[in-house]
């Protein structure tokens, strides 16, 4: 299954729409997405507005591939459970978000190795039709490294005796 999720702050309507016609296009039914309220409803594929944390852990987990916005909880949850993404930035200039830190924050994932990004609807296409080639990247930890908890600890610990 290829699980689709758009975060549940605000609709990704170019996102969904491309992923219903490319679904529709190559008649695949092995496509499910979780679109967020307010926006857009897919015509093809299967969708829910908001899915209970379970049933999102359930759907993530069952999945071949996540696609996405670059929303940061949408990624961590994909590299937690070792799970190819492929994500597309919300862009600011197409009203999509309030600016472009998504492409900002895909950009640098990418060149870290950790995401696969589309940064418009035919590379999407392009990414989608090679999916088999889209591999899971190293998986995460759930919680940070220990010598960044005690290094946050430490700077706490001194500011607060300021």
């Amino acid at each position: 299954m290829i699980f689709v999720t758009v975060g549940s702050d605000i609709p990704f309507n170019r996102l969904l729409k491309a992923v219903d016609g490319w679904a529709r296009d190559n008649k695949r039914r092995d496509v499910f997405a979780q679109i967020g309220r307010g926006g857009w409803e897919p015509g093809f594929i299967p969708f829910a507005t908001m899915l209970e944390p379970a049933e999102f852990r359930e759907r993530l987990s069952a999945c071949r591939l996540v696609v996405g916005h670059a929303g940061m909880g949408t990624i961590l949850s994909a590299l937690q459970c070792s799970k190819p993404i492929l994500v597309m930035p919300r862009r600011g200039p197409l009203g999509e978000t309030r600016n472009d830190h998504q492409m900002d924050t895909a950009r640098q994932l990418q060149a870290m190795g950790r995401v696969n990004v589309a940064f418009d609807e035919t590379e999407l296409f392009d990414h989608l039709d090679r999916m088999e080639e889209l591999l899971p990247k190293e998986p995460i930890a759930p919680f940070a490294e220990p010598e960044l908890i005690r290094t946050l600890h430490d700077f706490i610990h001194h500011r607060t005796r300021q």
